[in-house]
């Protein structure tokens, strides 16, 4: 299926270039974490860590955690809200993430572990967080600008898995995110303007005007969900939803017993992977059944890849494209997210008028 090359008019702020440039953003990732001076808190034993972040610059945290769930020795949780939790003290890691670095969620994060004495290691462009760190004398990642937060995703997962390695908090993964780079050149091929049989304009195709639900696995395919729902808000300005096996099998799964009276409008996707638990398969199938039978169109999508890593961005890149040309078949520009910017600015307007 090639895709009309008429419709990117709508790609005012060129999204595809972004897409299309991501596996070079986790090449230049490495080489930002390689460089980066960890002042101090390499060799410190921390009893937990907690990634303080929102959105698009949380997601990249989302993926450390789950990539690294069966090799870290520590609690790893991903903070999004104000301030932080109770138990975090000084020997917590805290790790800010603000792409713009005017986060007030994070921000506010911030202030907190500095009176809990935590460690903490700052990732952003620039802006207030940036100045705080310089202020504090603080360990910054600095991330090159210009993006919208969630196109920079290797910008905010490459750094940051290297980091880890040179922490000692687990192994060096430098060859493995050069693997899943070049991974991810080899695929974008097929997914290219020009592709004659592109997977992800015609997986667009399916989900134009539906309601998306988007299940995986518990593991490592969480945060692929999650990823993959965010895009399809973000870039087509159109509502999906995730949730996870097994969880949802105990309660959201007796939700489509009426869902037939507007099956026309809802579309499932499975994300599955070769190394799901045999249980899990055994769930997506039956699930799978359930949900075709009262009508709704379910589109099972396998991982590929040789290792882990490639595995769980293959899913990620298809769904970036996918949200993408699904933007351009919505009519939207996938770049603008006007009701989020609405929302911050009536919250600056409100802190000004108290």
């Amino acid at each position: 299926m090639m895709v009309d090359k008429s419709l990117p008019n709508s790609d005012r702020s060129n999204m595809y270039e972004k897409i299309v440039n991501f596996p070079g953003q986790l090449g230049e990732g490495a080489k930002i974490g390689g460089a980066v001076d960890l002042k101090g808190l390499a060799g410190q034993q921390f009893k937990n860590i907690v990634l303080a972040g929102m959105g698009g610059s949380a997601i990249g945290g989302d993926l450390l955690r789950s990539y690294l769930q069966f090799e870290l020795r520590q609690p790893f949780v991903i903070h999004r809200n104000y301030g932080l939790p109770a138990y975090i003290d000084k020997d917590s890691l805290v790790i800010c993430s603000s792409y713009s670095g005017t986060t007030e969620e994070t921000l506010s994060a911030f202030e907190a572990a500095l009176k809990k004495k935590a460690s903490i290691l700052c990732i952003s462009t620039g802006g207030e967080l940036a100045r705080l760190a310089d202020k504090h004398e603080l360990p910054l990642i600095r991330i090159p600008g210009g993006l919208m937060p969630r196109a920079a995703l290797g910008y905010s997962f490459g750094p940051l898995l290297i980091a880890f390695g040179k922490l000692g908090l687990c192994p060096d993964h430098s060859t493995d995110l050069e693997k899943c780079r070049r991974s991810l050149e080899n695929w974008l091929g097929q997914y290219r303007f020009e592709a004659a049989v592109n997977p992800a304009a015609k997986l667009a195709e399916k989900l134009a005007g539906k309601i998306v639900v988007i299940y995986s696995g518990p593991e490592r395919y969480d945060v692929v969900g999650q990823r993959f729902k965010g895009q399809i808000c973000e870039n087509a300005k159109q509502l999906a939803f995730c949730n996870v096996f097994p969880e949802f099998n105990h309660n959201e799964l007796v939700g489509w017993e009426l869902a037939e009276q507007y099956a026309g409008k809802l579309i499932c996707i499975m994300l599955r992977d070769r190394e799901d638990h045999p249980r899990i398969s055994r769930r997506m199938k039956i699930v799978g059944e359930v949900i075709t039978r009262i009508k709704v169109e379910t589109i099972e999508l396998e991982s590929s890849g040789d290792d882990v890593l490639s595995r769980m961005f293959s899913l990620i890149q298809l769904g970036d494209f996918a949200s993408y040309y699904l933007a351009l078949k919505n009519g939207v520009d996938p770049t603008p997210i006007n009701v989020i910017d609405y929302l911050k600015k009536s919250l600056a307007e409100d802190g000004q008028n108290r």
